[in-house]
């Protein structure tokens, strides 16, 4: 656990904990995200709890985290995207105490950790919103009524080719494979249907 108490190893662990947890809020309930955040921010505990830290500079660290989540979900914010890069290095360099008590974290790594952190969260955040913020490209509801086609016997369960994609299905009666069917309802994922021939 050595390793753990080198400031640099923990600054970087600090900001992926950081930067995971940022990727959470944007796409909440994987559960890979958060556990994989809180397990690095336990990391990043451990350490700033055995080396001298600046509380001012962790507090410009999470401070920072704001006004990049405002620049990612509004258009032409970039002043708020600086201020996040600004207050994120600021927070890194100064962030751990060396033993004379200056900086502890290489000036150089928190320049390019910043950097590209900042970068990673602006892209992956903003194709997280846009993706969420896309229209469905197939209406559901339009399945009911569709001719399809029967993949599998069909009773309580069973496969339909309907609308160009293949479904989970049921029948009242028994439906054979390759019989022509009707999508009577939907439930989630699960359609109903009915022989083509007795439902004309």
């Amino acid at each position: 656990m050595d390793i753990l108490l080198d400031p640099n190893v923990a600054y970087l662990i600090l900001v992926s904990g950081f930067m995971l947890a940022t990727l959470a809020i944007f796409s909440p309930g994987t559960g890979v995200l958060e556990i994989s955040a809180l397990f690095a921010i336990v990391l990043a505990a451990y350490t700033i709890a055995n080396i001298p830290i600046n509380w001012w500079a962790l507090v410009i660290l999470l401070i920072g985290v704001f006004p990049f989540i405002i620049a990612v979900r509004q258009s032409k914010r970039t002043i708020y995207l600086v201020v996040s890069l600004v207050a994120l290095v600021i927070g890194s360099v100064f962030l751990f105490r060396s033993p004379s008590g200056g900086p502890a974290v290489n000036l150089f790594l928190a320049v390019i950790v910043s950097v590209l952190t900042s970068g990673f969260l602006w892209m992956a955040a903003s194709k997280i919103l846009r993706a969420l913020a896309m229209k469905p490209t197939q209406d559901l509801s339009k399945l009911i009524g569709e001719i399809g086609e029967a993949k599998t016997t069909i009773s309580r369960e069973g496969t339909v080719y309907v609308g160009g994609e293949n479904w989970s299905a049921h029948s009242k009666v028994v439906i054979p494979a390759n019989t022509r069917v009707r999508v009577l309802s939907r439930d989630g994922f699960m359609l109903e249907v009915e022989p083509l021939e007795t439902g004309a």
